[in-house]
């Protein structure tokens, strides 16, 4: 709707600063002459904004214009992109400015969709971590999401898997990630990600470093995945699923003719593989490698022997 992106432009202008006509047609999927058009009603509606002719050029608005919602401040314009998870967000520190900038917004929407608002947040809630996982105390992360926003080196002592296990770190962190409950730190230089609750002792600094301007942090994080789940599942079992069964990353699947499914499903070692396929019970038949067909025939031929006595008298 041409409302809509009315907002965009101005809100584009207002963050980024100057853009060209193509640059906003591009963002907003539109042609250059709508963006034209877009433009004159916005400067018709008496918005501040004009452009420049040359090849430096482009529209912006007038310096110190900012559009405003009800007195917002910074900070908790910040914290509405936590809107959704308030247990990160009192993590973070920032417990009291979301509930601040909630109640700010709530006042600034129409009834109806304050209404809608309140219907979403009384029927949906963010739980990230598994039921199984012990909560990892992360007691410097509200010092390492400071250093974060003000780009503030940090002087850690950091706990490794390898030896040597404490290590003296300097950090540059570019950015916080929360991952299935668990905070990590994305750093330079490299960049490497470092989980925050295994920061054993942290000094902030007041040297400031530059961040790149190309880094992107979600883009850094899908390729860390990438490649941790190929340096991970180094090695392949060869399954028979039951129909309708399936496993996660599982390939060269095709269909037998008793109905089962013959895949090959990549492991991470055969101790982790035969906790994993136990849980399927008699859904899945393990064929190969040897030794975790017989690791699993060695723990059901077990359970069965513990468990024979009670099936023979009816599990009275």
């Amino acid at each position: 709707m041409k409302a809509g992106r009315l907002v965009s432009i101005l809100l584009l202008l207002q963050t980024r600063g100057r853009m060209t006509a193509a640059q906003l047609a591009e963002e907003l999927e539109v042609s250059v002459r709508t963006v034209y058009r877009d433009v004159e009603a916005l400067g018709a509606a008496g918005v501040p904004l004009y452009g420049d002719a040359g090849h430096a050029g482009g529209y912006r608005l007038l310096d110190g214009y900012r559009t405003r919602l009800t007195g917002l401040t910074a900070d908790e314009a910040e914290a509405l992109f936590l809107a959704g998870a308030p247990g990160p967000a009192a993590e973070l520190g920032l417990g009291s400015v979301l509930a601040a900038a909630q109640l700010k917004v709530r006042a600034a929407l129409p009834p109806e969709l304050r209404a809608h608002a309140d219907r979403i947040s009384g029927r949906f809630h963010l739980d990230a971590p598994g039921w199984y996982a012990d909560a990892e105390e992360a007691p410097y992360l509200p010092a390492v999401a400071d250093a974060v926003w003000n780009s503030r080196v940090l002087n850690v002592l950091y706990r490794r898997w390898a030896d040597p296990t404490d290590v003296e770190r300097r950090l540059e962190p570019y950015g916080l990630v929360l991952k299935a409950g668990r905070w990590y730190v994305v750093a330079g230089p490299g960049p490497r990600t470092f989980r925050v609750d295994r920061i054993l002792r942290l000094a902030t600094s007041d040297e400031e470093f530059a961040r790149p301007d190309d880094f992107d942090l979600a883009a850094y994080w899908a390729a860390y995945q990438r490649d941790f789940h190929d340096r991970l599942y180094r090695g392949e079992a060869l399954v028979r699923l039951a129909p309708g069964v399936r496993l996660p990353r599982a390939v060269d699947s095709r269909t037998d003719a008793d109905g089962w499914t013959l895949a090959t499903v990549p492991i991470e070692s055969v101790e982790h593989a035969h906790g994993e396929f136990l849980r399927l019970g008699t859904d899945i038949e393990v064929l190969q490698p040897p030794e975790l067909r017989e690791r699993i025939a060695r723990t059901v031929a077990q359970l069965a022997e513990k468990y024979g006595n009670l099936a023979e008298s009816g599990g009275d």
